[in-house]
């Protein structure tokens, strides 16, 4: 049985998890991946066939190519429509992250994949993203920074053969880890109320 002050700390630690783009060199121990690993693989899945698969790359040059690829599709895609949608600020925060590099700079990448062979892959993403949300929580609990990236699904054959997937593991996101280079301000989010319904869609919950 978890005390009041515990309970606590980990509302404390979810409402402040948000996405760091910038990252010092400092190295970031396997004791404390391993602790991240296992906080991740506490996480909820479907049958309890636990899908999720990591890979954790510290190799320079694997990590600047899963830089080069966010770079590409950030140039290609994101910014044109991103320029449009976010507000300035958090725009070129995203710009110097993913265009910038600055999210290839962390000194540990973490992969994430679901494995087919145990689940099927329409119930992959609900299962495995539980424990990446843990994984970033658990980031966020130690002092650490992380980002959820989708560059995984977009260009998966790409990610797949970086890490040695074999074709049953599909790869769903990447998570850059390490430690913050800047202060991480509150996550921006829109009030509860904004998307919150009581019994039935629109009925307002307050």
């Amino acid at each position: 049985m978890t005390s009041r002050a515990e309970d606590e700390s980990c509302l404390a630690v979810a409402g402040r998890q948000r996405a760091c783009r910038h990252y010092t060199d400092a190295a970031v121990d396997d004791a404390i991946i391993t602790e991240l690993l296992r906080v991740a693989c506490c996480a909820p899945s479907s049958q309890n066939q636990q899908p999720w698969r990591f890979v954790v790359v510290r190799d320079d040059e694997t990590r600047a190519a899963f830089g080069e690829l966010m770079r590409e599709i950030w140039e290609r895609f994101g910014r044109r429509f991103s320029e449009g949608t976010l507000e300035p600020a958090l725009f070129r925060e995203v710009d110097e992250g993913v265009g910038g590099g600055g999210l290839a700079k962390a000194p540990v990448h973490i992969v994430v994949g679901g494995d087919s062979s145990v689940l099927d892959r329409s119930q992959l993403a609900s299962s495995v993203f539980p424990a990446v949300q843990n994984l970033l929580l658990a980031a966020t609990a130690l002092g650490l920074g992380s980002c959820l990236t989708t560059i995984a699904t977009l260009r998966a054959d790409d990610v797949r053969a970086l890490v040695g997937f074999p074709p049953e593991i599909d790869p769903l996101a990447i998570v850059p880890i390490g430690y913050p280079a800047r202060p991480l301000g509150p996550p921006r989010r829109n009030p509860v109320e904004s998307n919150s319904s009581r019994e039935r869609y629109g009925v307002p919950w307050a």
